[in-house]
């Protein structure tokens, strides 16, 4: 008979207990995650914006020296320098 009440408390108090507290600890992990996927969102969006400003330098650039090699009525050395004049310090 003590193993039917051991049984019988387990039961009803011990499964309850557990299940609760492993609830807990699951909330907490997917807080935990969530809070994980949103700093890497906006560390990835913060690289993303990064990347578009660098290309967009790479892209002013190529379009400056396309117009140095396409334009024959310049003088290439004086675009060039004027270039160089223009530049902004990094």
């Amino acid at each position: 008979m003590p193993t039917s009440v051991l049984m019988f408390f387990f039961i009803v108090v011990g499964i309850p207990v557990i299940a609760g507290i492993g609830a807990g600890m699951f909330k907490q992990w997917l807080n935990h995650k969530e809070k994980m996927t949103t700093a890497l969102n906006a560390q990835t969006a913060e690289k993303a914006a990064q990347y578009a400003a660098h290309t967009e330098r790479l892209e002013q650039r190529v379009r400056v020296l396309e117009r140095i090699v396409t334009d024959k009525g310049l003088a290439l050395s004086d675009e060039i320098e004027r270039l160089r004049d223009e530049r902004p310090l990094n």
